[in-house]
């Protein structure tokens, strides 16, 4: 087992839960920059999914990865048809004239409809009316400090930055064994077929290096992602994750140590028999939550829902101030460098 040396610096993100409009733009902005080249057309470096759901891949965090105790837990690499193939549509059908005409419907590559895909269960959520509830969960690879998917490897076709400890994969030496993506519990690694190699999430570091943020927080309409390195005390991260304590880690027993970061979902009481809110119980089953973050969620949510108070009653509140983060600017740390502005200034040069 290949063992990373430790980065001088890591780049760490916190994403709040509560402010996720669910829109896709994230997305679509990582799908538009990074995944348009052949043997890309259904990776998604950047996934949004509504939770309770299964994810993407379907079941996704059922399918081993990461560590138990300290020791490696054998994990699979999902087939296509739960991560969801890139769909074709019956345009035919769509732009057919009379009867024939009918809704534009999805087409798998064998023809027919599809069966699973990115977000089959987006927006269905959880719980049993009047008690429904979801929530929406982004997803990139976290460049964990004890990544999985590194030590997996046989060929060291994946390495860490010493100057920022992103996870990348040399293309290179990747040979396509996937092994890589089993060893990955939240199943954050592709695989190209007409390349036979591996990619991921590369948080967008040459974006990075000219001091723009990543595009999936540049283009967040919900102010949801903060970006910094987790040595700047002052910086959004360390004071969530370590000052605060309000930004955890998905998943954490599944032992990798990620560098990205939630601040979990806030709800309104459950309704009781009668009809009536019950403001001792949570909407969102404390039990799932404790299942997602950890134990630590219960301290979490309270700190939130105190400083809230605060506000609310006509205080003030520095956490709340970070978590709003009215200056744009705010959320991306060192990295406020607009990319329009750069590409003039390249012009000019």
């Amino acid at each position: 087992m290949v063992t990373a040396p430790l980065p001088t610096r890591q780049l760490a993100m916190v994403f709040d839960l509560n402010k996720c409009l669910g829109c896709q733009s994230c997305t679509i902005a990582c799908k538009t920059l990074w995944t348009e080249a052949p043997g890309m057309e259904a990776m998604w470096w950047n996934i949004v999914n509504t939770l309770p759901g299964q994810g993407t891949p379907r079941d996704v965090f059922a399918h081993g990865g990461g560590y138990r105790d300290g020791l490696p837990v054998p994990g699979d690499f999902p087939p296509v048809r739960e991560w969801g193939e890139a769909w074709d549509f019956d345009y035919a059908g769509t732009f057919a004239s009379g009867e024939e005409r009918r809704p534009v419907q999805p087409l798998g590559k064998s023809g027919e409809p599809p069966s699973w895909g990115p977000n089959w269960d987006e927006d269905l959520g959880g719980g049993v009316y009047p008690n429904s509830y979801f929530f929406y969960l982004q997803q990139v690879c976290a460049n964990c400090s004890k990544p999985a998917c590194l030590e997996a490897c046989p060929r060291d076709g994946l390495y860490r930055r010493e100057e920022d400890g992103i996870i990348l994969i040399d293309e290179e030496r990747c040979h396509g064994y996937r092994f890589c993506a089993e060893a990955c519990p939240y199943k954050r690694i592709y695989f190209n077929p007409a390349r036979v190699i591996a990619q991921k999430c590369i948080a967008c570091y040459p974006r990075l290096e000219a001091g723009v943020a990543p595009a999936c927080v540049r283009q967040c309409p919900g102010r949801v992602r903060h970006v910094d390195y987790m040595d700047n005390r002052e910086g959004h991260p360390y004071r969530l994750v370590h000052e605060w304590k309000v930004a955890l880690p998905l998943r954490p027993d599944f032992g990798t140590e990620p560098n990205v970061f939630y601040v979990p979902p806030l709800a309104p009481p459950a309704f009781n028999a009668a009809g009536e809110f019950d403001d001792t119980a949570s909407r969102i089953p404390m039990d799932y939550l404790r299942e997602l973050f950890g134990p630590s969620v219960d301290d979490a949510l309270a700190t939130i829902q105190r400083e809230r108070e605060v506000v609310a009653s006509g205080g003030q509140s520095d956490l709340m101030d970070v978590l709003i983060s009215r200056d744009w600017n705010d959320l991306m740390g060192p990295f406020t460098q607009n990319p329009s502005e750069l590409d003039r200034q390249q012009a000019r040069a």
